[in-house]
């Protein structure tokens, strides 16, 4: 299959690197410095480019703000049966262009971003696959996601925000809030300095993309929880109730299992 990926950054390389050696890959980015380490691929940073090597599926890794722009800019030189596919971890706006762009596509979500994962080792990771899709082009991830161990769920847009706001919106609000209080510790605990090496992995991340997972319209209930387990939590420690912190913790301890 003929694979065009738009963007050279750490997933298009990755996606790069994992498919070209079973199919004809090209990667386009307009920047030609951050094609100079693309292996086995063609090198593409021009448009006219695209419009010659014809491909048939087109994997969108390009940074979540500029997701739509790059589809928009590239669909002129695409054949019409080339299937788009993303693999964005904010859909937003997403199903309206898909809805508009006449071409079949596939929408996907690796659960398994760059600054926390192993790319090397994935077998427990996980992967989103939108049930809107193309067959073929659902087929086709759910195939290459398969042979790298991952766990597979198939989510309908819809689904995959209210995922999204729970296992993504929680930790990073979370995290945010303990960044937000952090000062400088001249001795660290080990459990300190994990938190640390979370937060600064989040705080790596694009602000767009934090600000657009966040700002998910089904993020607030989430926060709302971790505001009121705050509150029961605070009353407990200003009352010094021993049997209440119990309870708390039991509960706590219940939820991880």
């Amino acid at each position: 299959m003929k694979i065009l990926i738009l963007g050279a950054g750490k997933m298009g390389s990755f996606f790069c690197d994992l498919l070209s050696f079973e199919h004809e890959v090209a990667v386009y980015d307009p920047d030609p410095m951050r094609l100079r380490f693309t292996f086995n691929a063609q090198r593409f940073t021009t448009t006219d480019e695209i419009a010659e090597f014809a491909p048939e599926l087109v994997i969108n890794a390009a940074t979540v703000k500029y997701t739509i722009p790059a589809f928009e800019n590239i669909l002129p030189y695409i054949p019409a049966n080339a299937i788009l596919s993303d693999i964005a971890s904010v859909k937003t706006g997403l199903p309206e262009f898909y809805a508009s762009c006449n071409h079949p596509f596939v929408s996907t979500h690796p659960m398994f971003g760059p600054t926390f994962a192993s790319l090397s080792n994935l077998t427990n990771e996980n992967a989103i696959i939108i049930k809107e899709g193309d067959h073929l082009g659902r087929v086709f991830f759910k195939d290459l996601y398969g042979r790298l161990g991952l766990h597979i769920e198939e989510y309908t847009f819809d689904e995959h925000d209210t995922t999204i706001a729970y296992s993504l919106s929680i930790p990073f609000a979370s995290t945010l809030v303990f960044a937000g209080v952090m000062r400088h510790q001249d001795a660290p605990g080990t459990t300190f300095k994990r938190h640390m090496a979370i937060a600064k992995g989040l705080m790596s991340e694009d602000d767009y993309l934090l600000s657009e997972i966040l700002f998910n319209p089904k993020t607030l209930p989430q926060l709302e929880k971790i505001r009121t387990k705050l509150a029961e939590l605070q009353e407990i420690v200003e009352s010094r109730d021993s049997d209440a912190m119990k309870q708390y913790l039991d509960k706590v301890r219940k939820n991880l299992e």
